[in-house]
C-alpha cells in the first residue's frame, strides 16, 4: 500500500526532522568504524555500536514523526530519509558480513534488490519521474532488518543471551528480507505502470 501524503512540502532545509536525518547519517561511519575495529586489531566496541544504531532507529521514528506534527515535510528530507535508512543497512551488512556473522548468500540477497532498485530509479529518471515514495512494506521491512541486525551482532558471544539473540535476530531477518524483496516488486510494478502510461500518451 503506497504512504499518501496530502500535507504541504516545502523547499526549507534547515528544519528539526532534517537535522536528525542528517545526525542518522553522521552516524553511519561511525558505526561501521565501530563494527570493524576488532578486524582491524582493535578492541571489540560492539556495545557502542548497539547504541548507534538505537539512536538511528530513535531518530528514524522521530524525524518522520515531527516532519508530520510540525508540518516540516520537505523535499529534502523525502531524500535524506530513506536514503539514512539504505546506508545503515549497507553499513550493517558490510561490517556482519565482513565479521562472519552473517552468510555471505544473504548479504548477497539484500544487495541484489538494492541493485534492483537503482535500476528502477534510473528508469523513473529518465522518465522524469522522482523516485518512489517509500511504502508502508519498505519501512516495515527496514525495521524488521534493523531489529535483526544488533541483534545478530549480540549474538556473537556466550551465553543464554547470546543464543536467544540469535533466535530473535533470525526471525527478524527473514521477516525483514521478504519484506525487503516484496516492497522491491513492488517499487518494480510501479515503475512499470508509470513507463506503460508514458508509453501509451505517446
Amino acid at each position: 500500500m503506497e504512504v499518501q501524503e496530502t500535507r504541504v512540502q516545502t523547499d526549507r532545509v534547515l528544519t528539526i526532522p532534517n537535522i536528525l536525518s542528517m545526525a542518522r547519517l553522521v552516524g553511519v561511519p561511525l558505526f561501521l568504524w565501530l563494527i570493524l575495529r576488532p578486524e582491524f586489531g582493535g578492541p571489540k566496541s560492539d556495545g557502542w555500536a548497539l547504541l548507534v544504531l538505537a539512536l538511528s532507529g530513535v531518530s528514524d521514528y522521530l524525524d518522520g514523526k515531527l516532519a508530520r506534527r510540525w508540518n516540516q515535510i520537505s523535499n529534502l528530507g523525502r531524500l535524506l530519509d530513506p536514503a539514512a535508512d539504505r546506508l545503515y543497512v549497507l553499513s550493517t551488512l558490510v561490517g556482519l558480513t565482513w565479521r562472519e556473522i552473517l552468510p555471505v548468500w544473504l548479504t548477497a540477497a539484500l544487495l541484489a534488490r538494492e541493485l534492483m532498485l537503482l535500476v528502477a530509479v534510473a528508469v523513473l529518471r529518465r522518465h522524469g519521474y522522482p523516485p518512489p515514495q517509500v511504502n508502508f512494506l519498505g519501512k516495515a521491512a527496514t525495521f524488521n532488518l534493523m531489529y535483526a541486525f544488533p541483534l545478530l551482532l549480540l549474538s556473537d558471544g556466550s551465553g543464554w543471551i547470546a543464543s536467544l539473540a540469535a533466535v530473535f535476530g533470525w526471525a527478524f531477518a527473514w521477516w525483514g528480507t521478504t519484506l525487503y524483496w516484496w516492497a522491491g516488486v513492488l517499487y518494480v510494478v510501479q515503475v512499470r505502470r508509470l513507463v506503460r502510461a508514458d508509453a501509451m500518451a505517446d
